[in-house]
């Protein structure tokens, strides 16, 4: 990517890491689950190994303690990527079969080295750090449409939600369990970033009966007067940024980089509510999770427009796998009957603490962890995540 060593090296907020942390981190985390504790093997860098623990070593902490340069953390993970093949045809006796079982910890090593990929592009772009080699395909002549607030109407009903115990899932998406809705309408499309505009121009940042007393004290502590990264172009209109760069705010695709308490306020002025995750899964039922209909793996580098690329649930619901992740008024806890599974850092220590549910993944979200089962949570104050919203509405 023609990244400097000073770039990889700055962590542009607190709350995030340098990017070669992730870097480092991804081939950390594949050496302990597939080397160490799948083959008995040891560490490379038994005295690095707390460094990259992410609980051992909180983000604001990540700045300044001693990591491994580009150049190393690059070594470090090809190294890394020779042992895990070796275990994977199978030359290294298990320590623990249940880890290679149907391959299991090969897909969480992919897993969660596609989640910091995403980690590392949302770094780039907080820092404004172009990136000009990555997202340049076009969407084919495919023009998409603006979205247009269309509700589907979708029964009330018991629901299957959770991932299946067959295939790779996070702990935190299973097990798989019923849960009753009543009926209730979504909307077609994401929020776009003209409605978000009219949000805007209506006095929706200054209105406090659309915001939670929470949105109300963060709002106001951070000055949020529009989206992440919005600017005025002083002539009327907003710019943003994203891999590109600084650009015109386009009003036909879906907003970005909103935090839960913005998704929550604006859909109290449209008159809705944020989806609970239960309803969210079930619209996304049947969902496309192909690449080929879906703004998935870094390919555009941006959010297209409701529609450019065709994908949809059995419900009607367009993009809702792709482009932003969408915040549900679901806060993060486990399911019933979760069991922490191979570690509980991985999701169990963030239950119950404030987190709220994102689903459907991002133009940065890798295809193979982009499913309809598969839960993403933050902060409800965050705003470096590609995040947007759908609205829902109780139906009488």
């Amino acid at each position: 990517m023609g990244l400097s060593d000073d770039v990889l090296q700055h962590a542009p907020r607190s709350f995030v890491s340098p990017p070669v942390w992730d870097l480092a981190h991804i081939a950390a985390y594949e050496e302990l689950w597939v080397w160490c504790r799948a083959a008995g093997g040891s560490t490379l860098y038994p005295d690095l190994q707390a460094a990259y623990d992410a609980f051992e070593t909180p983000r604001p902490v990540r700045s300044r303690i001693r990591l491994l340069d580009p150049t190393e953390a690059r070594r470090y993970l090809e190294l890394t990527r020779d042992r895990t093949l070796e275990v994977l045809i199978g030359d290294r006796v298990p320590t623990d079969p249940e880890l290679l079982q149907d391959g299991f910890v090969f897909d969480l090593v992919a897993a969660h080295e596609a989640q910091h990929a995403e980690t590392m592009l949302q770094e780039f772009v907080l820092a404004d750090v172009p990136i000009g080699t990555l997202g340049t395909e076009s969407p084919g002549g495919v023009a998409g449409s603006a979205a247009v607030p269309e509700r589907i109407e979708l029964s009330g009903a018991t629901v299957t939600v959770g991932a299946a115990a067959d295939g790779f899932a996070y702990d935190c998406e299973r097990p798989v369990h019923r849960r009753e809705i009543a009926p209730y309408a979504i909307a077609r499309d994401p929020v776009t970033c003209r409605e978000f505009l009219a949000f805007i121009a209506d006095g929706g940042y200054a209105r406090d009966d659309l915001w939670s007393p929470a949105g109300r004290d963060w709002r106001r502590e951070e000055s949020v007067v529009a989206p992440a990264y919005w600017e005025p172009d002083g002539a009327g209109g907003w710019t943003t940024r994203n891999l590109a760069g600084r650009c015109p705010v386009d009003p036909s695709v879906p907003v970005c980089h909103i935090s839960w308490y913005e998704a929550d306020a604006f859909a109290r002025w449209a008159g809705g509510r944020l989806p609970t995750e239960a309803e969210w899964e079930h619209a996304a039922s049947g969902a496309d999770t192909d690449s080929a209909t879906c703004n998935l793996g870094v390919r555009f580098g941006r959010p297209l427009a409701p529609g450019a690329l065709g994908g949809t649930s059995e419900a009607g619901c367009r993009g809702i796998i792709g482009d932003v992740w969408e915040w549900t008024a679901t806060e993060f806890d486990g399911y019933p009957g979760f069991r922490a599974y191979p570690y509980r850092e991985y999701a169990e220590v963030f239950f119950g603490r404030g987190y709220r549910v994102l689903r459907g993944g991002s133009w940065a979200t890798q295809p193979h962890v982009a499913t309809t089962t598969f839960r993403n949570w933050d902060l409800p104050q965050r705003r470096q995540i590609f995040a947007g919203v759908r609205l829902a509405w109780d139906l009488d």
